[in-house]
C-alpha cells in the first residue's frame, strides 16, 4: 500500500441526504477515481458491494444502517475471555448480521491467558465447542503472548477479513502481532468501568505479512440489527432451523406459543439457554423497533 495511497474527496452526488446509510464510501469499496493534476483524486463511482458487514446505526439515526466494511471474505467477532468480560449477546447479534448479509463469520477469543483456573479453562473450551458445533470457526488466542496465532494466521491468509468487537478486547494488539512493524496504538482497560478505551477511531485496511488484508475497526458498544424481522430471525440460528417444521404453528415465534419444538428443546437441554436468551433478546428488540436493545 504505502506509496499507492491517494488522498481523495467524494463527489457531491454521494451526499447522504435521504439515504438509509450513514456513510457514502466505506473500507473495502471498489471505486472509480478522477485524478487531479496535484495527484489527489475524486471518487466519481462506487462499484456494487458484496459481502458487507453491516449494523444498525447507533444513536438517533433511526432506521439507518452503518456499513462497517464492504467486499470482505470473512468477518471475525473478537471478544476477550476477560477484561472486559466476554459478551455472548454481542457475539450472537454479530453472527446474525453476518448471516443476514451472506458473510462467513467466526469467533476470536483473545486473552485466553486470563483463564487461569481449571473451571475457567473448562468454561472456555465448552463455549468454543458450542460455537464450533454450529459451524462457526473459533480461534482461542493470546495476542499478547502469541498463543494460538499460528492457527489464526492460517485462517486469515490470502483473504480480506474484518475484525470487530468492543473496545479493550485487543483487536489492535492482534493486528500488531499479525503484522509487526505497524506499531498501532493500543489502550488500557478502564478500572472505573471495566471496559476498554477507544484507540481506533475509524475503520482502516492493513496488509497482512502472510498475504491478505485485515480491516481494523473502532470498538463497538453495541451491534444493532438491521434488515432482520421477527419472521426470519429464527433462520439465522442454525441450531433452531431443523426444529422449525416440528412446531405446531407455521408462524411460531418460539416465544409464547404452545407446541413449540424450539422451547421444548431448550427445556430438555438440547439447546443452549444462552443462545435462546440471545434469540429472545433480539426478538423483543425487533418488536420494539430497536435492534440494538440487549447489548
Amino acid at each position: 500500500m504505502g506509496d499507492d495511497r491517494i488522498a481523495c474527496t467524494v463527489r457531491g452526488k454521494f451526499r447522504l441526504a435521504g439515504s438509509r446509510e450513514t456513510n457514502p464510501v466505506v473500507v473495502g469499496d471498489n471505486v472509480d477515481l478522477l485524478m487531479n493534476e496535484d495527484g489527489t483524486g475524486v471518487i466519481v463511482g462506487i462499484e456494487p458491494r458484496v459481502r458487507c458487514l453491516i449494523r444498525r446505526a447507533a444513536g438517533r439515526q433511526i432506521g439507518k444502517s452503518h456499513v462497517i466494511a464492504a467486499n470482505v471474505d470473512h468477518a471475525w467477532v473478537v471478544q476477550a475471555f476477560d477484561e472486559p468480560p466476554l459478551n455472548t449477546g454481542f457475539v450472537d447479534r454479530f453472527l446474525v448480521m453476518a448471516a443476514c448479509n451472506d458473510l462467513p463469520a467466526g469467533l476470536i477469543i483473545n486473552k485466553v491467558d486470563l483463564a487461569g483456573s481449571r473451571k475457567a479453562r473448562a468454561e472456555l473450551k465448552q463455549l468454543a465447542r458450542m460455537y464450533e458445533s454450529l459451524g462457526y470457526p473459533v480461534r482461542l488466542i493470546s495476542a499478547k503472548e502469541g498463543k494460538g496465532m499460528r492457527a489464526l494466521k492460517k485462517s486469515l491468509k490470502g483473504q480480506t477479513c474484518v475484525v470487530a468487537g468492543p473496545s479493550g478486547v485487543g483487536k489492535t494488539t492482534l493486528l500488531n502481532t499479525l503484522s509487526p512493524g505497524l506499531d498501532l496504538r493500543t489502550g488500557e482497560i478502564s478500572h472505573a468501568t471495566g471496559k476498554g478505551t477507544h484507540t481506533t477511531t475509524f475503520a482502516s485496511l492493513h496488509p497482512l505479512a502472510g498475504g491478505g488484508y485485515l480491516v481494523d475497526t473502532p470498538g463497538l458498544r453495541e451491534f444493532g440489527l438491521i434488515g432482520v424481522d421477527e419472521g426470519n430471525l429464527t433462520h439465522y440460528f442454525p441450531e433452531f432451523v431443523p426444529l422449525i417444521p416440528d412446531c405446531r404453528f407455521p408462524n411460531c415465534t418460539h416465544d409464547h406459543e404452545p407446541g413449540c419444538a424450539v422451547k421444548d428443546a431448550v427445556d430438555e437441554g438440547q439447546l443452549q439457554i444462552s443462545r435462546y436468551d440471545s434469540y429472545l433478546s433480539m426478538l423483543y428488540a425487533l418488536r420494539l423497533g430497536a435492534g440494538d436493545v440487549g447489548r
